[in-house]
């Protein structure tokens, strides 16, 4: 995904289903994406398990976690999990990775203290890229230690080199947050917050230039992402319930005026008009996740169908300005 162009991808909500992920590869989507938790309070999937569906029951789309609470994953399994799931796929993981924190006694229960998720997701985000780098690794840090190790990814058989995407899949920093956007700068791939304002996002992609200008790092390449809780319907009233449905049990807390700001919700010329705000703002890969509890293929399609190419990038795209 680069930057000269708007593409749109799509969360599959709630589980990984083959006729719906069947419908929506055939549209102009060009990612499928989903998270998870060890302990959800829910009957929900974990994030490398729900990968591997994504990944055999796609063929063209890049699958992507959103997100992949790193500091509960010792990384040495995760790296080779992560390897092998991007060998076997061709090279179409993208790594979304986050903190979490929102269910403490999940860190409690694998023996992670929850104040430490931040600098083990750093700790971590290093040695995976190290693992990856297809050298031996020598890692003695704060939280992880590792002695002279070879992570092997899968090879082509007949080639005999291997399948996975040079030094790994993408790590796509998730948040909110400074140390979020910080993380992103000093080691993510890509930034891709979730339940922001276009003018959040502007100011998240400014902060993210400029930690990157004052630590001499060249964003090149850098992926500017947002997954976006959305409901579109050819009825605005109800993708607009959809949202206060969808989302009360687990924002109830805010107003619907609130919601309203970081939710787009409504007919596809409704809909496109707020995205188009979050363009304007920088983002240029849109994650589409439905804020409806059915019907959601209709959502992803209109979305594709009808908003995407109403989509427009800035004549002049200083946010995206080369740092």
């Amino acid at each position: 995904m680069g930057d000269d162009r708007v593409t749109f991808g799509a969360a599959a909500l709630p589980e990984p289903e083959r006729n719906w992920l069947a419908a929506v590869e055939r549209l102009p989507i060009e990612s499928i994406w989903q998270g998870g938790h060890l302990l959800p309070p829910t009957h929900t999937g974990e994030a490398i398990t729900r990968l591997a569906l994504l990944s055999a029951w796609t063929e063209r789309v890049r699958v992507g976690s959103a997100i992949l609470v790193l500091a509960l994953y010792p990384p040495l399994i995760v790296a080779k999990q992560l390897a092998d799931l991007d060998s076997r796929s061709g090279g179409r993981l993208a790594i979304g990775v986050g903190v979490g924190g929102e269910f403490p006694h999940e860190f409690e229960a694998v023996g992670v203290p929850v104040g430490e998720r931040g600098p083990r997701t750093d700790e971590a985000m290093v040695l995976l890229r190290a693992l990856w780098s297809g050298e031996a690794v020598t890692h003695q840090g704060r939280f992880f230690h590792v002695e002279d190790v070879m992570l092997r990814a899968v090879k082509d058989p007949g080639a005999g080199v291997p399948l996975m995407q040079l030094g790994g899949p993408p790590l796509l920093v998730s948040g909110r947050k400074p140390p979020a956007m910080r993380r992103a700068a000093r080691l993510g791939d890509g930034w891709m917050p979730y339940l922001v304002s276009p003018g959040a996002y502007a100011r998240s992609v400014a902060a993210i230039r400029a930690e990157a200008q004052a630590l001499g790092r060249d964003l090149e390449g850098f992926e500017w992402l947002l997954y976006a809780y959305c409901s579109v319907r050819r009825d605005g009233d109800r993708a607009r319930d959809d949202v206060a449905t969808f989302l009360g049990a687990a924002y109830g807390t805010k107003p619907r005026e609130m919601l309203e700001r970081i939710v787009p919700a409504g007919t596809p010329e409704e809909v496109a008009l707020r995205l188009q705000e979050y363009v304007d703002a920088g983002a240029r890969h849109i994650i589409i996740s439905p804020a409806a509890a059915e019907d959601t293929l209709e959502v992803v399609t209109l979305a594709a169908e009808e908003v995407l190419p109403r989509l427009r990038l800035p004549a002049s795209p200083d946010s995206l300005q080369r740092t």
